[in-house]
């Protein structure tokens, strides 16, 4: 996953605001609520979240950068503090991680472009650090010598697959449970 520089947030209280507007998110989705009801339901006014964004739909996209931003925070503190099996710990790092998301905001997530966006550049940017630790694992003899960017490429193709919710179509799995399929699959056909 990837991590956006700055979430632009300048105040504590709006940072408190934006924790809110994703918790209410992933629990209940977002395309059903307008900003009124997200102001009545956040108890605040909606000048309070034109402060936070100029609009319904840039403060979904900002809201969307902030879920990916603490998921990659906690990704990689999980990957810092682990020593073998850093791919499948990767992996199912970021299937927990999305865990937490309702299915109401995923598929919310999918039909609204400016989120999915930022979502697809998650998925690029987490296939790309799934190609980095093939390469180090190669590299330190924890894997055996395989094409990495062939690998890489493989697994980018399923990880948009499971984004683009063709995955669950095909086999039921939630895209939490399909990240932690791939990585065991992963793992054992990648050990040396």
């Amino acid at each position: 996953m990837f991590d956006l520089a700055d979430d632009g947030f300048a105040t504590r209280r709006q940072t408190a605001l934006f924790d809110d507007l994703l918790a209410l998110f992933l629990a209940e989705g977002f395309s059903h609520l307008t900003l009124d009801d997200i102001a009545a339901r956040l108890r605040c006014s909606k000048s309070t979240l034109y402060t936070l964004a100029g609009s319904k739909d840039e403060l979904v996209r900002r809201v969307t950068i902030h879920f990916f931003k603490r998921a990659t925070n906690a990704i990689e503190a999980i990957l810092e503090q682990t020593r073998s099996e850093r791919i499948a710990a990767y992996l199912i790092a970021v299937g927990e991680e999305l865990a937490v998301a309702s299915d109401v905001f995923m598929a919310d997530l999918n039909a609204f472009a400016p989120a999915r966006e930022v979502y697809e550049a998650n998925t690029r940017a987490a296939a790309q650090r799934v190609r980095e630790l093939i390469e180090e694992g190669v590299g330190n003899g924890a894997y055996r010598q395989v094409h990495a960017s062939f690998a890489a490429d493989l697994v980018a193709t399923i990880m948009v697959r499971i984004q683009q919710r063709e995955v669950r179509t095909a086999t039921g799995l939630s895209d939490a449970e399909a990240y932690a399929e791939l990585a065991t699959l992963l793992t054992y056909g990648l050990r040396a």
